[in-house]
């Protein structure tokens, strides 16, 4: 069984940094793309930046410039940096990962249990 655990959510000023973190875990053959999406109250799932395992970025144009996405493929480890946060970055932020599992040896696509991100005064 495969699991993805974030980690690093909570409140912050606007203006403000934060660091999220997720960790895959499990019978993992490989990794392939990594990303993280955010859904905000009434509002649909959406991209914020995804990284391929070669590196490759790509980052939705409301976070350009604001938000960097790393991984490290020793750790099966995917981060987000935030900074220059906004009140509508507030968001539930959901890790996602398309990997090959050792039972299996096919790809499938998994999501971690999400965390929350807070941008008040």
């Amino acid at each position: 069984q495969v699991q993805l655990v974030e980690s690093g959510g909570g409140l912050v000023q606007p203006g403000g940094s934060l660091r999220l973190s997720c960790a895959a875990s499990g019978s993992i053959f490989r990794i392939n793309a990594m990303g993280w999406y955010r859904q905000a109250p009434g509002k649909e799932r959406e991209l914020v930046a995804a990284i391929t395992s070669g590196g490759s970025t790509n980052y939705a144009d409301s976070v350009k410039g604001r938000f960097t996405i790393s991984r490290d493929n020793a750790k099966n480890t995917v981060y987000l940096q935030m900074n220059s946060l906004k009140p509508e970055d507030t968001a539930v932020y959901y890790c996602n990962a398309e990997f090959m599992a050792i039972a299996t040896m096919r790809w499938h696509e998994g999501w971690g249990q999400g965390t929350l991100v807070t941008v008040s005064s």
